[in-house]
């Protein structure tokens, strides 16, 4: 469970036993489930990488929207979609083992999640990790409901497959941008786990 969970869950779980003991049965049911659902979006299951040095793991929980062509300057890539509803996992993991090359938070507009314009166009932090191999990118990005990118890590830091790096509030999308020597092993339409399903292997 990520802390602030309990922090959120507990008003309404407080005053939902409040209302029962007042006898206002509909209004302490509906507070004790949303009390309950907090609790359960934040979730924070242990995830077991697989062992293959090669592969490239999910960032985040979720379903593959879309795998599109996609350079960053000279360098041909790939990128891939990932949308996170509110009843997946939220926290966000690092696809590779490497280090935090650099980090943007971006000022953006919160159009809905599953939109490809929301790639470009929403509020979102961008990560960039250094490994062994190369650099991948992945962005944390804001969605219609989702006002809040958390990121527990900074630039420097050292970072292993599958380690969580934060979570997005309340439905959003993850991208990551991998360059053109990874193979791409998804398609649109799959359900991803962060930090245990392979994205990619290296060439």
């Amino acid at each position: 469970m990520v802390k602030d969970g309990y922090k959120f869950a507990a008003a309404p779980l407080l005053f939902g036993v409040v209302a029962l003991g007042f006898h206002w049965n509909w209004l302490g049911a509906v507070l004790l489930v949303l009390g309950a659902f907090v609790l359960f979006f934040f979730r924070d299951p242990e995830r077991t990488p697989p062992s293959d040095p090669d592969v490239i793991v999910s960032p985040a929980d979720g379903r593959v929207m879309e795998v599109v062509e996609d350079a960053r300057g000279d360098d041909p890539g790939r990128r891939i979609s990932v949308f996170l509803s509110i009843f997946d996992v939220h926290v966000n993991r690092a696809p590779v083992a490497g280090r935090i090359a650099a980090m943007e938070y971006r000022k953006g507009s919160f159009n809905a999640a599953m939109r490809g314009r929301a790639s470009e166009e929403n509020e979102q932090n961008v990560i960039h990790v250094s490994s062994e191999r190369g650099e991948i990118v992945f962005k944390q990005i804001a969605g219609w409901v989702a006002r809040r990118i958390l990121c527990w890590k900074a630039v420097g830091d050292s970072v292993t497959r599958g380690e969580r790096v934060g979570m997005i509030r309340f439905g959003s999308r993850v991208d990551i941008w991998l360059p053109d020597r990874a193979e791409i092993l998804v398609r649109p339409g799959q359900h991803v786990a962060g930090g245990s399903s392979i994205l990619a292997r290296w060439r």
